[in-house]
């Protein structure tokens, strides 16, 4: 009980989370959109590494977060025009990305920077410091001096529900995910609404990518999303497509994996405590928590009637 008592932990838990959340909300986008979005894995490895080089190159890692954001954002029209344009297989798509970004990053990793790998000169995004927080008994150990990216992760949390849920876009957005031929009768752009999505879904993946190698580090390395991309799919199915579902199922994955980590000290097996995190995403996939049902146009492609 005293290591659940630890603000450590929990601090652990959100600064674990953040790389979750970020995705899984792009994914909940895309997918109330109507477009399934399994290649978030991919995109946050495309991010993390664009974030780490235009850091390094401008010495400045707002830059690196635009760029990465923007390199996000370019992946997922890509993606968005063949899923909804060619009406091409959107798994297969997402796998696709997803292998390509593999390689990709790799390429690019060994070509620029070579087998030293990214620079220790690259800088990374600040930590934040308030000391009326520090403060604050217990929270103040678990809020305060988290990466810039985690504060901001919390806003675009609150963001993404009132956006959703209480914007005519938001709106419109869910409802070319549910039932697009009664919105396209409506007036509405189906693709235009579904673009729109999944570049949102982009732009945040790419987030969660460049959070790990300039929010947390300040490097990159081979596949460094280590499945976190999957992961993040696990919490927006867990969390049922909705912002705030995504964040506390982030969450749960998140103290999986610092739970796993402090316990080390408690000669506990790593490598059992390792496997947390996934053995809470097959229990997520498996139903366990409870059906999810996913909007009801979900990776159906869709031929505008105008």
């Amino acid at each position: 009980m005293s290591v659940l008592a630890n603000p450590q932990l929990w601090f652990a838990t959100l600064a674990m989370a953040t790389p979750l959340v970020l995705p899984a909300l792009g994914g909940t986008f895309s997918e109330r959109s109507g477009v399934v979005n399994i290649a978030m894995e991919g995109i946050m490895l495309i991010g993390a590494f664009f974030a780490v080089a235009f850091s390094y190159w401008t010495g400045s890692p707002w830059i690196g977060l635009l760029c990465a954001m923007i390199m996000g954002g370019v992946i997922s029209a890509i993606f968005a025009w063949a899923a909804i344009r060619l009406s091409a297989d959107q798994v297969v798509l997402g796998m696709a990305i997803n292998i390509f970004a593999a390689g990709l990053t790799t390429f690019l990793l060994n070509t620029i920077f070579g087998l030293g790998g990214t620079p220790d000169a690259t800088p990374r995004l600040p930590t934040v410091n308030w000391p009326w927080l520090a403060k604050i008994p217990f929270f103040g150990g678990v809020l305060n001096q988290q990466s810039v990216l985690v504060y901001i992760m919390i806003v675009i949390v609150l963001v993404s529900h009132w956006f959703l849920f209480y914007t005519r876009l938001g709106l419109r957005i869910r409802s070319v995910g549910e039932n697009p031929l009664a919105a396209d009768t409506a007036g509405l752009s189906v693709s235009r609404l579904r673009y729109t999505g999944v570049i949102i879904g982009g732009l945040l993946s790419a987030l969660g990518g460049a959070y790990l190698s300039i929010g947390i580090l300040h490097s990159f390395d081979v596949n460094m999303t280590n499945g976190r991309g999957y992961i993040a799919l696990a919490a927006m199915i867990f969390g049922k497509w909705t912002p705030f579902g995504a964040f506390g199922a982030s969450l749960l994955f998140g103290f999986a994996t610092a739970l796993g980590i402090a316990l080390q000290a408690y000669n506990v097996s790593s490598n059992l405590l390792g496997m947390l995190p996934y053995i809470l995403t097959i229990l997520a996939l498996a139903g366990l928590v409870g059906r999810s049902t996913p909007p009801a146009a979900d990776g159906i492609p869709y031929e505008q009637h105008r």
